[in-house]
């Protein structure tokens, strides 16, 4: 004879409400748009910098932050690490990796600065609950870390797509090599080089071969 127990009314009730809190933290691609999220005058330039800085492969993430005259600032990528899809997680791995870079802007009476999200991922450029989640993440990090909340964009096989405006492009992509970083720029001008990690010098050298 096997004996076993059935999952009780309070554990059902409290898993159904974990993932109705989890289902809450994120937005839906007309919530994003109606948010007045600001427009990337070229999101092109932007989307090959970023490749170009941090060689996104798929289940990585690259936060940026822009300047008022959309130059970079300050970014870092980091793998998406095995955690159930929560807009709450990923606010907090999002402002972790801002606080390590760039100072908060929290004493200001406006933001000036943006913060943007770039995240590599299998898949096409279809929005999923994952993209909710991220969006989610990045509107209250920005808020967290007083900046304003920038575009979102996945990097697929397909190509780029930022999420909510219909832009996008076929290069770079997820399987693309990843270009020099003397031939990166953002809004015509060469990229800075404040990032997290190594990335940044490993490129600056193979730039200078």
């Amino acid at each position: 004879m096997t004996f076993g127990f059935a999952p009780s009314a309070a554990t059902s009730i409290t898993t159904s409400a974990g993932s109705a809190s989890r289902l809450a933290r994120m937005l839906e691609p007309a919530e994003w748009a109606a948010a007045g999220i600001p427009l990337l005058r070229n999101p092109r330039e932007v989307v090959s910098g970023l490749h170009a800085l941090h060689s996104p492969t798929p289940s990585t993430a690259v936060v940026a932050v822009l300047d008022h005259e959309e130059r970079l600032a300050a970014s870092a990528s980091f793998s998406r690490r095995a955690v159930p899809v929560d807009g709450w997680e990923f606010r907090n791995v999002l402002l972790a990796h801002l606080r390590r870079v760039i100072p908060h802007d929290l004493r200001r009476r406006a933001p000036v600065r943006t913060a943007m999200l770039l995240y590599c991922r299998e898949g096409d450029e279809r929005w999923t609950e994952e993209d909710g989640a991220w969006m989610w993440g990045l509107r209250d990090a920005c808020t967290l870390h007083g900046l304003r909340c920038g575009a979102y964009i996945t990097l697929t096989r397909g190509g780029w797509q930022v999420l909510g405006e219909g832009r996008g492009g076929r290069q770079p992509n997820s399987t693309s090599s990843p270009g020099l970083l003397a031939d990166a720029r953002v809004d015509g001008e060469p990229l800075p080089l404040r990032t997290a990690g190594g990335a940044a010098e490993a490129l600056r050298r193979t730039a200078a071969r």
